[in-house]
């Protein structure tokens, strides 16, 4: 990359980290996990400073949970039959309860999906002027200040 500028003065090129919304909070009872990722935007905020002057991007995009995959969905071993039989959410009786406590959460009402995060790359690769930033891909539930 640090090549194709010295050959091609306007060129920029990108380095995208995919991130989590818990590399931008804390996380509980999830600390290591919350901890290796605010590690990572670290890394992605030192890297966008060296490498800028070759004219390469460097940003993280951090999804919140994705309620419809299988870590969270899997009817024997998801984190929703988890937080289930865990008592995690008070009051839950089902898993559907679990789920509702969870897109309770976010302000858009829903989980990440796969076509959020796509849309995040494609927004953050069309940004010529950005580089160090950590953009949250979470229908709200996590915002910037």
């Amino acid at each position: 990359m640090k090549i194709q500028r010295v050959c091609a003065p306007d060129y920029m090129a990108d380095i995208i980290e995919i991130n989590s919304k818990s590399g931008l909070e804390g996380s509980n009872k999830n600390f290591a996990y919350a901890g290796a990722k605010f590690g990572g935007i670290g890394l992605t905020q030192s890297f966008a400073l060296e490498l800028a002057p070759y004219g390469i991007k460097v940003n993280a995009i951090c999804p919140g949970n994705f309620l419809d995959g299988p870590l969270w969905s899997d009817p024997e071993r998801g984190l929703f039959v988890q937080y289930l039989k865990a008592g995690k959410v008070p009051g839950a009786k089902t898993v559907a309860d679990v789920r509702a406590a969870y897109e309770a959460k976010v302000p858009l009402g829903r989980g990440c999906r796969a076509e959020d995060v796509n849309r995040a790359i494609a927004y953050i690769i069309a940004q010529q002027y950005e580089t160090g930033q950590a953009l949250p891909v979470t229908g709200g539930q996590t915002m910037l200040n």
